[in-house]
């Protein structure tokens, strides 16, 4: 009896980053489960190494009348009670069955791709307080936080493969090279933050633009824009602070994550980061857009060992009582179990 993920993005993210975390702790919890997804090859090595059944969908636009009914029968030949959307081109997409459906939202989603289905999953008490407010049945809904964790066996990634000092205070920016992820008040912060280097880890439409700004603010000789990583583990490990000055963010996985990894963060006040962070306590938060503000709170962190190792201690005691992966799974089991699944 299996559960039925269904992606039906291409690229690369933190929702996927996510489903693949989850996907790897159910399985080791002993879900039964089946993914299908769009082609990617990282994705799919990744359900390879888990032994996990996955099948590859196109999860097309409006005309695509193909991808609904290849699911359907997919979903038979796994025995799916429960298939589990990812966003709303997989919901989209996700066929009726004798199976229940339900969605994971992870943002403020157009909920017209979720008419019909059995219930939705907000990653955060705030969009499952929002989806209600948009006249779902409150019984319908619950929320399951992402859970964060840091593999025991991942080594901080070298400075010296990144042309980075060894003693430079190294500051780490995690997200898309988009605007929303406000990497340009990154680039700008940095300017104010002397001998610090940054590593940006992401792909995205503005890498050229703000490549082209670190080098207008003479800040490039310490920026290096490192791609789309799948060692994320081994950066939040080499970094001495993490810096997160997203403009929205419904969730800011990223806080949970260098929570787990004792990496204190300063964030800007976007939306989850300010339901997550208990500023000066577990974190610091920032105006949003507030480039001198974020320098300055860099500063006070890299000037104040004593004050690092506080906020991060109280982010991994934050991480070991609400956000571990045992937690979560087991939330995860009550839902499945409530549909008969396993």
């Amino acid at each position: 009896m299996s559960v039925l993920h269904l992606l039906g993005t291409a690229g690369e993210g933190g929702a996927e980053t996510y489903f693949l975390d989850l996907v790897g702790g159910l399985a080791r919890a002993g879900v039964d489960q089946a993914c299908a997804i769009r082609a990617n090859p990282n994705r799919e090595a990744a359900l390879s190494r888990m032994d996990i059944p996955s099948g590859l969908f196109r999860f097309g636009g409006p005309i695509d009348i193909l991808t609904k009914p290849k699911l359907a029968g997919f979903s038979r030949k796994h025995d799916v009670k429960l298939a589990l959307a990812w966003m709303n081109r997989a919901a989209r997409h996700t066929p009726k069955g004798p199976w229940a459906r339900v969605g994971r939202l992870g943002g403020y989603y157009n909920l017209k791709y979720y008419r019909g289905f059995d219930e939705l999953v907000a990653n955060t008490e705030d969009i499952a307080e929002w989806v209600v407010g948009q006249g779902w049945p409150a019984g319908k809904v619950r929320h399951i936080p992402n859970f964060a964790e840091a593999p025991a066996e991942a080594a901080p990634a070298q400075r010296a493969t990144l042309d980075t000092p060894a003693d430079a205070p190294l500051l780490l920016a995690m997200g898309r090279l988009h605007d929303s992820k406000a990497h340009d008040i990154s680039l700008n912060a940095l300017a104010a933050i002397p001998d610090a280097h940054l590593w940006i880890a992401g792909v995205g439409p503005l890498e050229a633009k703000l490549k082209a700004m670190a080098q207008a603010l003479g800040v490039a000789d310490r920026v290096r824009f490192l791609g789309w990583r799948t060692d994320a583990s081994a950066l939040y490990r080499a970094a001495d602070v993490c810096i997160f000055p997203s403009r929205y963010e419904p969730l800011g996985n990223v806080v949970i994550q260098s929570w787990a990894h004792g990496l204190p963060v300063v964030a800007a006040a976007s939306q989850g980061p300010a339901a997550l962070i208990r500023d000066g306590e577990d974190g610091l938060l920032v105006p949003v857009d507030d480039a001198q503000a974020l320098a300055a709170a860099v500063n006070r962190m890299l000037a104040d060992p004593a004050l690092r190792a506080g906020l991060a201690r109280a982010g991994a005691a934050r991480v070991e009582a609400e956000f571990s992966q045992a937690a979560v799974v087991a939330q995860w089991r009550d839902l499945f179990a409530d549909y008969g699944a396993s």
